[in-house]
């Protein structure tokens, strides 16, 4: 018997852990992922936001990658959506990129 927690364990968890990020700022795919226990499964993370069926309670626009760049979204016209409404937000960018130094969560 594997010590993993199950997929909706896990996913209810990322789920949880995305509604406590505050407007204005932004997680990675990889905090969350060690934040809920899992720390290689950032991947999963993505999974869980592509999959999310909770929007916009789950505000999953708010997860970018661990360098600071929107990746998939599905809402919209994909990534501009999500950078326009992380703005709207208050979130800094440094380019095409959340500034990290300034936007990250830090729960």
């Amino acid at each position: 018997m594997s010590n993993e927690p199950t997929r909706s364990v896990f996913f209810d968890k990322v789920y949880d852990l995305c509604r406590q990020i505050p407007t204005g700022k932004v997680a990675t795919y990889g905090q969350l992922a060690k934040l809920a226990g899992s720390p290689r499964a950032a991947r999963a993370v993505g999974m869980c936001m592509k999959t999310n069926p909770d929007a916009p309670r789950t505000p999953c626009h708010r997860v970018v990658a661990s360098d600071g760049s929107l990746t998939g979204y599905s809402a919209g016209d994909g990534v501009s959506t999500k950078q326009l409404m992380l703005q709207r937000e208050g979130v800094i960018f440094n380019g095409s990129k959340v500034d990290l130094q300034v936007s990250q969560w830090q729960p």
